[in-house]
């Protein structure tokens, strides 16, 4: 799961409200969106049998990732799994392609990816251990390699000098004065400006429109719901964290306490 085909898509749902915290922000006004969370293994297959968790595990006709049931929708990520570890440099390397504006993501095995905005001067701003700071991007990547990550989230961007002011008016803030969950978020913010990412924006009414659907196999899926991107993200990472076999291991655990022994 971690670095592997990941695609995520939206399905309008209008009806779910989101509040920022912080109260409005007037350039953050865009639809409200439910999430598909794809994932693919095309190296390791489980076993054929039985249907996925939404009830399609039969169906799909090879297109694999297509949400049948869904009448709309539009990529919001996008990670190709062939491509993973490809581009991924060292943080000298990274340094003479990375521009301000830019997001940054470090990743390592058994690690969370680690994000930052680069602002210049061999510098980022980032969220690390509940706080916000200024730091080189060296030391930031704690001797990981790293990426430039612009491009993983299909959210109109704000201009290169929007994205480093916003990052920089931030350096400072820690512990309940932060409005993000992980580094994550907080680069997406800063960048894209969507209060999805950031803590309690959507309220919780119940409902459950964001999706992460795990593509295991062409005639397999699971389809997990969760009430906020902010839950869909926090997943996400944790799958990227412990990785594929894991996942897929909790998943077949889960299935079989659920369903029990057959006979």
């Amino acid at each position: 799961m971690g670095n592997q085909v990941e695609k995520l898509t939206h399905l309008s749902y209008a009806e779910v409200p989101t509040a920022d915290p912080h109260g409005a922000d007037p350039d953050e006004d865009a639809p409200r969106i439910g999430v598909s969370y794809i994932f693919s293994a095309d190296d390791e297959e489980l076993e054929d049998g039985g249907g996925g968790g939404d009830g399609t595990g039969g169906g799909g006709g090879g297109e694999r990732g297509q949400v049948q049931e869904e009448r709309e929708q539009e990529c919001v990520y996008e990670r190709s799994a062939r491509s993973a570890d490809a581009g991924t440099r060292s943080a000298e390397s990274l340094l003479t392609r990375c521009r301000p504006g830019d997001l940054l993501e470090f990743v390592g095995a058994g690690q969370y990816p680690h994000w930052a905005v680069y602002v210049g001067d061999l510098r980022v701003v980032h969220l690390h251990r509940a706080e916000v700071k200024m730091s080189f991007l060296a030391d930031a990547s704690q001797g990981r390699r790293g990426r430039v990550a612009n491009e993983l989230y299909r959210f109109r961007a704000l201009s290169p000098d929007a994205v480093v002011q916003r990052a920089l008016e931030q350096v400072g803030l820690k512990e309940r004065a932060l409005s993000w969950r992980n580094s994550e978020c907080f680069a997406a913010w800063c960048r894209f400006a969507r209060r999805e990412f950031k803590i309690g924006a959507e309220l919780r009414i119940g409902k459950q429109p964001y999706r992460m659907k795990l593509q295991l196999s062409e005639k397999r899926s699971h389809v997990l719901e969760f009430q906020s991107l902010e839950d869909l993200v926090m997943e996400k990472r944790r799958n990227d964290q412990i990785g594929r076999a894991a996942v897929i291991q909790e998943l077949e655990n889960h299935l079989n306490w659920v369903t029990g022994p057959e006979g």
